[in-house]
């Protein structure tokens, strides 16, 4: 099945009447649970991005409180929520939620996991959100910048502290 190229669906989006664009978006929304998200946040959090990720971080809380002990449950746990994290980070296409969002997981992990634990599956979780939140702080307003700067570096000593086995090398901001 061949799909039309985007500039000729905005066209024909153009040229059809506001009734049959509403049925169009519901019949969308009810296709598939991530485009019924996606046009939720459109139509009712697109103005506060920051507010979303506070309701994110609320929604996925219980996610690390029930966290399980045992490393192999937990790593797949941990991957669930960065799923998620990143689908919501999706949604918002902003930079700020995205590494506000990171920095919450990597302060979540280092409370609700075993930080004394070997797993190199688990530990590469972490460094992969440190590894993201270095890359996207770049890309954010400088003010914004250095705020979350402290906090990284913060995140970065406690890690140091507390982690078996991790090292900051190439990590710092």
């Amino acid at each position: 099945m061949y799909s039309e190229k985007l500039s000729d669906i905005r066209k024909e989006l153009k040229e059809k009447n506001p009734v049959y664009l509403i049925e169009l978006c519901l019949r969308l929304a009810k296709y598939k649970k991530e485009i019924k998200e996606l046009t939720s946040y459109l139509l009712f959090y697109a103005d506060d991005p920051m507010e979303y990720a506070r309701m994110v971080k609320e929604a996925l809380l219980p996610e690390f409180t029930n966290l399980n002990k045992h490393e192999y449950y937990a790593t797949k746990s941990l991957r669930k929520i960065i799923r998620q994290l990143n689908k919501h980070t999706k949604f918002t296409a902003s930079k700020q939620v995205e590494v506000e969002l990171a920095i919450w997981f990597c302060k979540n992990f280092m409370q609700y996991t075993n930080t004394r634990s070997t797993s190199k599956a688990l530990r590469s979780l972490f460094l992969r959100q440190l590894e993201k939140i270095r890359k996207v702080m770049p890309h954010i307003h400088e003010d914004l910048q250095f705020d979350l700067s402290q906090e990284y570096n913060n995140l970065v000593d406690e890690a140091r502290q507390k982690l078996r086995g991790f090292s900051a090398d190439g990590i710092s901001l």
